[in-house]
């Protein structure tokens, strides 16, 4: 299948792009490279833009006939999407409108959203499934609400086929070490606590000991990276012409920030110091995937079903790539 990956530059899009070559599809990658690295993806796939470039993305779907679209490009840091709310409508909801239309007027009728947890906001309840209320705290989690919206409305019109996939905490690197998790800022809670171990920070910030958890730390669901591409592969077979779809990824298991500072301390053999400071706005006490239905309708089933393997994936990227891919 001729596949066009936006985004496929950065974290999660490098690793399902990495799978879908695997596979022996035809990948085109397009991505600004303002937070992807051209070193994750073959030189030959990558095509550099922007989707606010409605005529090079309508160029592009068309002289590479293209047949499917996955869609990672976005802006996803949640307090800068509170602080700079103009930025994230224009990158997640705009620019996606863009390309969105495109792919109308050019006929392609297979597209998958990576969508987020973030959608639900702070569920009253967990683990979360995909009739938990909507109800997002922040500018991002708006603009992923949003686009869900439009795509459902445009595939009974336009006959759409697409698959959005409210994913948790992406987590982890690719099994031959090639790839791996570099951001900058880095917010990720795995690469944040195994840079320190590394000595690249001097030490862990906890936002928050007071949650009513086992341990007073936040619990999230971790899922690795490598599941993520293969669940974006499931749902790209899965789709069905004028019908959508939405489904959690996640293994069911939620983790605390104590528990994974611990996990790092076992797997890199270094103790990391650790300071405690007060909650953040907006951070729910726990966020963990009730998954089961991507498990039932595509036969998704997670290689990593605990931490500690998926913090070793991470340390082993992380040992290897210490400055992260070099920049």
């Amino acid at each position: 299948m001729r596949i066009l990956v936006t985004g496929g530059a950065g974290y999660i899009g490098s690793h399902t792009v990495k799978l879908l070559l695997a596979r022996g599809h035809d990948v085109t990658v397009f991505d600004n490279l303002s937070m992807g690295h051209k070193q994750a993806v073959p030189a030959d796939r990558l095509v550099v833009g922007d989707l606010r470039d409605a005529d090079q993305v309508d160029h592009l779907l068309m002289v590479n006939r293209i047949e499917a679209v996955i869609h990672f490009a976005a802006s996803a840091f949640v307090g800068e999407s509170v602080t700079n709310p103009a930025k994230y409508y224009q990158n997640n909801l705009l620019n996606s409108l863009n390309l969105l239309d495109r792919v109308r007027r050019q006929g392609v009728t297979r597209f998958v959203f990576s969508s987020t947890c973030a959608t639900y906001g702070v569920p009253e309840t967990v683990p979360i499934t995909e009739t938990t209320p909507q109800a997002p705290i922040n500018p991002y989690g708006n603009t992923k609400l949003a686009f869900e919206k439009m795509l459902a409305d445009y595939a009974p019109a336009y006959n759409i086929g697409f698959t959005a996939l409210r994913y948790f905490n992406a987590s982890g690197a690719a099994a031959d070490g090639t790839i791996g998790e570099d951001h900058d800022p880095e917010t990720h809670l795995i690469p944040i606590v195994l840079q320190a171990a590394l000595g690249r920070r001097p030490h862990v910030e906890i936002f928050g000991t007071d949650y009513p958890t086992p341990d007073g730390t936040c619990v999230r669901d971790y899922i690795h990276v490598e599941d993520l591409a293969a669940a974006h592969l499931l749902a790209l077979e899965h789709i069905r012409p004028g019908a959508g779809a939405f489904y959690n990824v996640g293994i069911g298991t939620g983790y605390s920030v104590r528990e994974v500072i611990r996990t790092a301390e076992e797997v890199t053999g270094k103790r990391i110091s650790v300071k405690e400071g007060t909650r953040r706005a907006g951070d729910p006490p726990a966020l963990v995937a009730g998954a089961d239905k991507i498990r039932q309708e595509l036969g998704w089933q997670p290689a990593f079903t605990t931490l500690r393997p998926i913090v070793e994936s991470a340390w082993n990227w992380h040992k290897a790539h210490p400055n992260g891919y070099g920049k």
